[in-house]
């Protein structure tokens, strides 16, 4: 009997049993299927389950076979360009909220945000079309600086913002409302806003709807020009005066800084609140126009870059800074955190209440001031008087006057005390007059747009507005030891009222109580608000008077903190 090969026959030496007469056992033969022979990666494949998500396929088999860590790789990118997708399908449906001004920022004018075109020469964001299209061919869009902004650069007042029953200036290229319109996403965002307000024009640049613009986003408070309050001003009283003002508002204020971007003083303390409080989140600069934002963020990164490198590369590429209320007409992104998040310029609110919106562009630096402040008193004995109007002065005050502050505000004495004094704080570019209130028409008509200016000269004179508003005030006074209250003129300075001058002090018990009460009447042209808010502490003589008010455990717990 033959035997068969080995592979495929089984001898079993159990099938014959033995025996001594058969020694030699007899092998019976079985056949098997024989088994294939395959290499290991093959048997892998063949036993890895097919729910293996870094496996769907087989691209191959032996050394050509993509290995399990390509295939993890290759998972991991398809879903990170399903993320790419889905976020991509998520920013559009926010649209409707923020507009297209995120995604044209990389296509507008680094220094004042408006969109880069090449059409209009005369209009905000023009650059010469070879210019154009070379820096779009390198992707360096994002570096162009428009026409308009190299004149304002150079000094040039070419106003973009139309104003409201003045002299705009200039072409309406962007009207009050629009302005808004492009804010007004920012209460649909999770953001963080840093606030600034002019403390020369504390009630005129403070925002009146800041919350419609701002939502719930919790708000820094910034206080710029500082520098330009009178000298030995006590900036405690200052800023205890900022935040019972700002208390009266309602807003989610985190905190309030006194500072100036010229002396960069309280520019540290900005920068080191928006760093705690930013948590990720992007940063708006919000304010009215001229409050001086494109000069705050200059200085913030000035203190930034100290630290941070990408702030110091944002220098490079800067906004704007002009005394043309306006200058910056669209957001501009700037990178300046390390960590996340962006910092935007956004246009200044233009407010048709201040001055600012009535002169013409040529008088708007008359209306921004240059330096410290000084007060200018009335009556003041050093001014050329004639013998009748000096013994008029001295036996009776200020009654039966009028006081000229350029062409822009007129003020008539009704009825004060002989010894009340008002002093005027504003630019020293506005020169103050006084005449009997029964020449005060005759001096106007004659003088105006010569001594009486802004408007400068006759013929801007001849197509001014007149001072139209006219507001009747009474003014009642406990203590004549500080002054009663002040006038605030909207985009132009303020008017401290003092019952007594200091140099003539006398006891309340002097007085009677019909005497505490004084009577003014103010005129000012038509748009203009008149603001009558508590006396702030300005000077030597305002640390003295000024009075803390006792805080309630509730109060001291909601109260923001003030920085300088």
């Amino acid at each position: 009997m033959a035997l068969k090969p080995l592979t495929s026959v089984f001898l079993s030496p159990l099938s014959l049993p033995y025996s001594p007469s058969n020694p030699t056992p007899k092998f019976s033969s079985f056949y098997t299927k024989p088994t294939p022979i395959s290499c290991q990666t093959q048997a892998r494949q063949q036993a890895a389950p097919t729910s293996d998500p870094y496996r769907p396929e087989s691209d191959g088999l032996g050394p050509a076979a993509p290995t399990r860590g390509d295939l993890f790789l290759e998972h991991h990118q398809s879903v990170a360009a399903s993320e790419v997708v889905f976020n991509a399908n998520k920013k559009k449906k926010k649209v409707k909220f923020s507009g297209s001004w995120k995604a044209s920022a990389a296509s507008a004018c680094y220094g004042c945000g408006a969109p880069l075109q090449t059409l209009e020469t005369d209009a905000p964001g023009y650059v010469d079309p070879e210019t154009y299209e070379l820096k779009k061919k390198h992707r360096q869009l994002r570096t162009v600086l428009c026409g308009r902004c190299r004149l304002l650069s150079h000094g040039q007042m070419i106003t973009a913002v139309g104003g409201h029953g003045g002299y705009s200036g200039g072409k309406q290229f962007i009207s009050a409302e629009e302005l808004r319109e492009k804010l007004s996403h920012l209460r649909h965002e999770k953001a963080l806003i840093v606030k600034l307000v002019d403390i020369v024009d504390f009630n005129g640049s403070f925002l009146a709807r800041v919350r419609d613009l701002a939502g719930a986003n919790p708000i820094i408070l910034v206080v710029t020009k500082v520098d330009l309050l009178p000298k030995e001003t006590d900036l405690n009283c200052v800023g205890d005066w900022v935040v019972e003002a700002t208390m009266k508002k309602k807003l989610n204020v985190l905190s309030v800084h006194l500072t100036s971007s010229k002396s960069l003083v309280g520019i540290s303390g900005v920068a080191s609140e928006i760093q705690k409080e930013k948590k990720g989140r992007d940063v708006y600069i919000l304010g009215s126009a001229n409050v001086g934002k494109s000069a705050f963020i200059n200085a913030l990164l000035k203190m930034m870059a100290q630290r941070d490198p990408a702030a110091a590369a944002a220098q490079r590429y800067k906004p704007i800074q002009s005394a043309v209320p306006g200058t910056t007409l669209g957001p501009i992104q700037i990178d300046a955190f390390l960590g996340g998040g962006k910092l935007y310029d956004t246009p200044g609110v233009h407010l048709h209440h201040r001055q600012a919106a009535v002169v013409h562009s040529e008088d708007l630096p008359a209306l921004a001031p240059r330096s410290r402040l000084r007060g200018q008193c009335f009556p003041n004995f050093q001014v050329a008087f004639d013998d009748s109007t000096l013994s008029r002065i001295k036996s009776n005050g200020l009654n039966g006057f009028s006081i000229f502050w350029g062409g822009l505000v007129r003020i008539d004495i009704v009825k004060v005390l002989p010894q009340t004094r008002l002093t005027f704080y504003g630019p020293k570019a506005l020169n103050i007059h006084m005449v009997p209130t029964d020449k005060a028409d005759e001096f106007y008509q004659k003088e105006l747009g010569v001594l009486l200016t802004p408007p400068t000269g006759k013929q801007r004179a001849e197509d001014w507005l007149e001072l139209e508003t006219e507001r009747q005030l009474q003014i009642k006074f406990e203590d004549s030891d500080r002054p009663a209250c002040d006038l605030a003129i909207s985009g132009l300075g303020w008017i401290a009222v003092e019952p007594i001058g200091r140099s003539l002090r006398t006891s309340d018990s002097d007085l009677e109580e019909t005497a505490k009460q004084l009577q003014l009447s103010i005129r000012v042209p038509k748009p203009v608000e008149i603001f009558l808010r508590p006396p702030i502490p300005v000077g030597k003589g305002g640390g003295e008077w000024y009075q803390y008010r006792e805080l309630t455990e509730k109060e001291v717990e909601v109260r923001p903190q003030w920085y300088f």
